[in-house]
């Protein structure tokens, strides 16, 4: 049944291994101990037909609960926005679908071209200079900009301000023993990050990461943050979301020398947490030290306008004490999509939808019968005190078809009875109805 679906065939395998000079596969093994090769039977089930195969995956995904049959209220870093269905349609096309790494990049003009009005994109939103083709995810860029943070200071100290995503932190954590780092939290005080902590930590460090808007859903003081990292001689990085920058200070503006995050909420779906994409942009001065790869346009013999790899700071292309990254590729494909979603949204539909998440985490706020846990502003996520543990309210509010949020207890001590609800544009005020009547009903 499936051998029609392979491409070796047993005529294959015996042309191969006689141009290798063995007569069976077990010959390919024979450098390994027999001691130590496993010479049982694996334990899985029969082959399947395709049929069976399929009936097998079918009620494999039907155990999936997604958010066109769970009303979702879940954020915390990776968030239930529209994607158009331009951007499906636009990816699917064969010369981005199938198209790999453009190493050779006369013969990848198109995907060259994507990268760079990507690039644009988000030098345009972040304020910025320069960005690379984008990155992994929204932590590893953060542990990017601690690397570059480092060679540019000369100093090994980060400080991170609680309130950045907790999958963040822990990720420049761990990158930070190979790094030479030393790490250095700021707690948050109701909710928000104290400038005057941030410059008293700053002394001596190399860079200041800080979240806008924050984990908590709250609105930092940015410009104060960038301004205290600076004082004290550090670089200011401010982690934040695209959706936000439609109406939110760009970080070049208020000072930052970098902006990092997380691109899933511009033109990609959730993916049950990925893969998605990092932007990692920065100020001129750290052109050669942004990892990964820049692509730049030019012109061609012919005066004609063509795009090329500028930079690659990879160590498959330089030398591995001059590289800044050794990670394969970016996520061209996925930074795409962000590409196209924000052009068919343009800077109004970018404003529009900004303006629409404020609006209603703002009727949440107020249809909520239950205490906010911060008395701060916020942008699209908000955080209520539950009357007992939140991820009880959780549990029972699902069972009713809705999942209201995100346990802060999870991360942060003493937030157990803390619920974070985030609402984007797909959320409507009578969706933020029927999650209001279910808390009532759960937490009474």
């Amino acid at each position: 049944m499936t051998a029609g679906y392979l491409s070796l065939t047993d005529r294959d395998r015996d042309e191969m291994l006689a141009a290798i000079g063995v007569d069976s596969i077990d010959d390919l093994f024979e450098q390994i101990p027999e001691s130590v090769r496993f010479t049982g039977e694996l334990d899985v089930p029969p082959a399947l037909t395709e049929l069976e195969l399929i009936r097998h995956l079918e009620t494999l995904a039907a155990k999936n609960a997604h958010t066109g049959v769970e009303l979702s209220f879940l954020g915390a870093g990776i968030y239930d926005h529209h994607v158009p269905a331009i951007v499906d349609t636009i990816l699917q096309r064969g010369e981005f679908l199938t198209a790999y790494t453009p190493y050779q990049s006369e013969m990848s003009q198109g995907v060259l071209q994507a990268i760079f009005e990507y690039q644009t994109a988000i030098c345009e939103l972040t304020g910025m200079d320069v960005s690379n083709a984008s990155g992994y995810d929204g932590f590893t860029v953060a542990a990017d900009a601690c690397y570059i943070a480092k060679h540019a200071a000369g100093r090994t100290r980060i400080v991170l301000a609680e309130t950045l995503n907790p999958q963040v932190r822990e990720v420049v954590k761990t990158y930070a023993p190979g790094f030479g780092l030393e790490i250095v939290e700021v707690a948050h005080e109701g909710g928000v990050t104290d400038p005057a902590r941030i410059a008293a930590a700053a002394v001596d460090a190399a860079a200041v990461i800080f979240p806008q808007p924050n984990f908590f859903g709250c609105l930092e003081d940015a410009p104060a943050l960038a301004a205290a990292a600076r004082e004290a001689g550090a670089l200011a990085v401010a982690h934040v979301d695209l959706t936000s920058l439609g109406v939110l200070e760009a970080p070049g503006v208020y000072g930052c020398d970098m902006a990092i995050g997380e691109g899933q909420s511009v033109g990609n779906a959730q993916s049950y947490g990925g893969p998605h994409y990092g932007f990692l942009a920065s100020r001129t001065d750290f052109i050669r030290r942004l990892p990964g790869r820049i692509v730049g346009q030019t012109t061609d013999l012919n005066g004609d306008r063509g795009f090329v790899l500028t930079l690659q700071t990879r160590e498959q292309h330089i030398r591995r004490e001059k590289a800044t990254s050794n990670m394969t590729t970016n996520q061209t494909l996925l930074a795409l999509g962000g590409l196209v979603t924000l052009a068919w949204l343009g800077p109004h539909g970018l404003r529009e939808l900004g303006e629409t998440c404020m609006s209603l985490a703002a009727y949440a706020r107020e249809r909520i019968a239950l205490p906010v846990a911060f008395e701060q502003p916020c942008f699209k996520e908000v955080a209520f005190r539950t009357p007992r543990p939140a991820r009880d309210v959780i549990r029972e509010a699902r069972a009713l078809g809705v999942h209201p949020g995100y346990a802060l207890g999870r991360d942060y001590e003493g937030l157990d009875d803390v619920l974070l609800v985030a609402v984007t544009e797909k959320r409507t005020p009578a969706d933020i109805d029927r999650l209001a009547d279910v808390l009532e009903e759960v937490c009474a």
